[in-house]
């Protein structure tokens, strides 16, 4: 019986000195695995700096973009100007051909009512010279036109590019603020892990 009483204490007291020596162990780190921890921190920070570097590039290509879109715009603007000109001036060129048409038509029934046979020659010379100059005037209105209807569409087109590469560079600013926080986040862990709490 003492016997079995001294075996069964000094098991207990293995068991128990055995769990402190576990609890002790686990509250002090093993040095490999705070180097582990040390080696992971720095490479987290270096793929941080590595992504902040990245994000900057996309942000700033992104910004060049917004820049060359708002330009397009301006360009676009100016030709959609220019084209309304051409087609004021292209209308303006028209009615006077039809007037023109018009006034030479009633002098050829008026040299054909009196049999000035030479004058009415020359008046349909003249009518089908203000044909041909009136056929030119629409095919250049309409020309124009199609020129300012897609200046129009580029400009909308640009608008939008604009609205898209603002969002992109917006975008790539958050990313650069988290990867900032990341960076700050892993060197402060870097920190204290080498000072080993």
């Amino acid at each position: 019986m003492y016997l079995e009483n001294l075996v069964r204490r000094s098991l207990l007291g293995l068991a128990f000195i055995g769990l402190m020596t576990a609890g002790a162990a686990a509250q002090s780190q093993d040095p490999s695995l705070q180097s582990q921890d040390i080696k992971q921190d720095k490479k987290d920070t270096r793929q941080d700096r590595r992504d902040l570097r990245q994000d900057r590039k996309d942000r700033n290509q992104d910004q060049r973009d917004i820049n060359k879109d708002k330009r397009d715009i301006r360009s676009d603007r100016r030709d959609v100007r220019k084209d309304n000109r051409d087609i004021r001036k292209d209308k303006t060129d028209l009615r006077k051909d039809n007037k023109d048409l018009a006034q030479d038509k009633r002098e050829l029934r008026q040299d054909v009512k009196e049999g000035d046979k030479a004058d009415a020659a020359k008046e349909r010379a003249d009518i089908r010279k203000d044909r041909k100059d009136a056929t030119r005037d629409r095919r250049d209105l309409n020309a124009d036109r199609r020129d300012r209807n897609q200046d129009v569409r580029d400009v909308h087109k640009d608008k939008k590019d604009v609205r898209h590469d603002r969002k992109d560079r917006n975008q790539d600013q958050r990313d650069i603020n988290k990867d900032k926080r990341d960076l700050r986040h892993d060197r402060k862990d870097l920190r204290r892990d080498k000072k080993g709490h």
